[in-house]
């Protein structure tokens, strides 16, 4: 059953309902914010390989921003009149995803599965910022904002997996497992 998140008040300009609607799609953007975060820093400390201190070094700066970026939603959520709900349990119960499936890895294995996570990701708030449009610019404003860093994340990843000609090493993978391994194939 889902959750209501109709808040007492919210910014003017905005009807409760709506903002009800906009919390619980942002409180989604919240949890997948923090689990990436957690995700990037769990690559960084088990990466290995060849490609280790290009990797390792590029993977906090992600953190760091995507870090700020659940701050920002965060901070939205408030604004609405929402709960921004940030702990571990609460990220656990309303996910819709599965965990980081990868240990102890080759560096390209790892950002093989790293490309499937940011194209959920991405996907995902594409589809957040065209609801948020409909109800409240402020907040497809910043979904956009994110939106175009994730993308330049996602880019970072990819650089590693393309081909000269432009062939993606982990185009058609489905799984995080098998992106690892068409990954790695290149490495």
């Amino acid at each position: 059953m889902p959750q209501d998140f109709t808040p007492a008040y919210t910014v003017p300009g905005i009807e409760r309902e709506e903002a009800g609607r906009l919390i619980g799609l942002l409180r989604t953007r919240l949890h997948a914010l923090n689990d990436l975060h957690l995700t990037l820093k769990h690559v960084h400390w088990n990466v290995v390989g060849p490609h280790f201190i290009a990797v390792h070094e590029m993977i906090d700066p992600q953190v760091d921003r995507v870090r700020e970026m659940a701050d920002d939603l965060a901070e939205r959520i408030a604004a609405l009149g929402g709960v921004a709900q940030g702990t571990p349990g609460a990220l656990v119960a309303e996910r819709n995803w599965e965990d980081y499936s990868l240990g102890r890895a080759d560096a390209i294995a790892h950002l093989g599965a790293l490309d499937l996570v940011y194209t959920g990701i991405v996907e995902d708030v594409r589809a957040t910022i065209k609801v948020a449009g409909e109800i409240d610019t402020a907040t497809e404003d910043l979904l956009i904002e994110q939106l175009r860093d994730l993308e330049q994340f996602q880019w970072f990843v990819r650089a590693h997996l393309e081909s000269a000609g432009g062939k993606l090493a982990t185009a058609g993978a489905r799984t995080e497992e098998e992106a690892a391994a068409r990954g790695d194939r290149i490495g």
